[in-house]
């Protein structure tokens, strides 16, 4: 079952994939042409038309706002698991509840502080919109992943004089870095597939990745196999990201499941 439904969830992948070396009458046909003749031309299309700006602009923000997240997360997770600040509950549910709201309901709010702030096309006002996203999230992860965290060991580096920073770097993130580094993945993957907010915040200057996809449904048509080849493309910094942490992902997302 386990292998049917993993094949079941890879089949649309490995479809755009195919229909990416398709050419775009091949890839247009109904039904759809398994045989037909394989060719580059659609990846020589993406490569030509420079799609640089928009992969570089999808990268600083979904880096940068992943490192603010997690210089904010861990820090509040540690207050909320191994120091609990009074009425904790409390303040994980307003944590909770900012995620409550539609994305839709805040958007015209958030277009009017960057358009009267000046930040409209402006790749840092995505960086902090996506990290006040991704932050919630990344609390209530860390905060379980820290929760594992022997107490002795704790213990014993505040004997031997350990301050908190010192605490945080030398005795907390080293046992939690499955953990960090599960949140860390989540968090990017769910800033470089943001589409909404870039779509209507962004322009010609900050345009990411997801909504330089769109700019192949055009008035003329789908372009279906220059859409798959800028997909595939599109998809493998979250591809290598995830494999690159794959076993970390693993342990992180599996820390504290078997007593």
């Amino acid at each position: 079952m386990a292998w049917i439904c993993a094949l079941l969830f890879f089949a649309p992948v490995l479809w755009m994939v195919l229909t990416s070396f398709h050419s775009e009458p091949n890839a247009a046909t109904n039904p759809p042409s398994l045989l037909a003749p394989l060719t580059t031309e659609s990846y020589a299309t993406f490569f030509d038309s420079e799609p640089w700006p928009p992969l570089i602009n999808s990268l600083s923000a979904s880096v940068g706002s992943t490192v603010l997240v997690l210089l904010l997360a861990i820090p509040a997770a540690y207050a909320l698991s191994i120091k609990p600040v009074e009425k904790w509950t409390d303040v994980l549910f307003f944590f909770l509840s900012t995620k409550m709201m539609p994305v839709v309901a805040a958007m015209l709010p958030i277009y009017l502080v960057a358009q009267y702030s000046g930040m409209l096309d402006n790749i840092s006002f995505l960086t902090l919109l996506y990290t006040s996203m991704n932050l919630p999230i990344a609390v209530w992860l860390m905060r379980s992943f820290l929760a594992e965290v022997p107490k002795e060991i704790l213990e014993a580096a505040a004997i031997d004089g350990a301050g908190l920073l010192v605490t945080l770097r030398r005795v907390v993130a080293p046992i939690a870095l499955p953990g960090i580094a599960a949140t860390a993945l989540i968090c990017f993957i769910f800033s470089w597939n943001e589409l909404l907010f870039a779509r209507v915040l962004t322009g010609v200057v900050a345009g990411t990745a997801p909504v330089y996809l769109t700019g192949f449904v055009t008035s003329q048509g789908l372009f279906l196999a220059k859409l798959c080849a800028a997909a595939v493309v599109v998809s493998l910094p979250v591809l290598i990201a995830g494999f690159a942490a794959q076993d970390k992902l693993v342990q992180g997302l599996s820390l504290g499941a078997v007593k």
